[in-house]
């Protein structure tokens, strides 16, 4: 613990976790935070206090748990949940910049990069291997599908499907996060399985063939596209964004051949 930081209530560290200066960790609320091992929280920084949901009621239990080796950098905010029955969760080996922000409820997996100034509202869910730009802000209750990229300064107010990438106010579907598959080790095969199936849903050369369900199902019954695991993967991430109280997928731009 470096001077002037502070550890508050009910909350336990793992091992060979580093504090910096001003960083504060837990606070005086029923419920709990944990931080597993080998954590950085920089300097100033503020992690497990109570959240800014106007629905929290004085009193209920709120968690956060935050799994090993992350790097939290200067004056991030990561807030405990609004509701005794659900957490705040941060998973392992991810990178949070300086200035971000995770609101309550928020779920976030393993491996992600949030660049400075990332705002995530609360209820987002983030997968794996996500990378944000800066600046990037997201609505509540969204799911950011793992392998994607959100460019910097981006709004993103819908469902961001697993390996795309989405940019601009509000965010658009851009493509496929061709670098992030290829870093990630991503075989040719599959990258070119995935192009295959991206341009059948969303750039179709005549639009007035057939409408964007039933595109998707086309792809989901090719015998060629249909057997391969990323490209199941991707359409179930499209048909899940779908679902009762889900946002849909962030809007597509029409394209033609003419």
């Amino acid at each position: 613990m470096h001077p002037s930081s502070h550890i508050f209530g009910n909350t336990e560290l793992g091992s060979h976790c580093v504090l910096m200066t001003g960083a504060v960790v837990g606070d005086e609320l029923p419920g709990h935070t944990v931080i597993g091992c080998n954590n950085i929280i920089g300097h100033h920084a503020v992690v497990g206090i109570k959240c800014q949901d106007m629905k929290y009621k004085l009193g209920d239990e709120c968690f956060l748990d935050v799994g090993d080796n992350n790097e939290i950098r200067e004056f991030t905010s990561i807030h405990r949940s609004s509701k005794s029955r659900d957490r705040t969760v941060i998973g392992d080996n991810n990178l949070i910049m300086g200035s971000c922000h995770i609101a309550h409820d928020c779920k976030i997996g393993n491996n992600n990069i949030f660049a400075n100034t990332t705002l995530l509202a609360g209820h987002v869910i983030v997968e794996d291997y996500v990378h944000t730009g800066g600046a990037t802000v997201v609505h509540q209750f969204c799911y950011i599908g793992s392998f994607s990229f959100i460019g910097g300064g981006s709004v993103v107010s819908q469902d961001v499907p697993k390996y795309m990438m989405v940019s601009g106010d509000r965010a658009e579907l851009r493509g496929l996060n061709f670098e992030g598959l290829r870093r990630c080790g991503f075989q040719v095969t599959e990258i070119k399985s995935l192009r295959t199936a991206y341009r059948k849903i969303f750039m179709p050369s005549n639009t007035n063939s057939m409408g964007f369900d039933e595109r998707l199902s086309e792809v989901e019954h090719n015998e060629d596209l249909g057997s391969i695991p990323a490209v199941c993967s991707m359409l179930q991430s499209i048909r899940d964004s779908f679902t009762e109280n889900r946002r849909g997928v962030c809007k597509f731009r029409q394209w033609s051949s003419s």
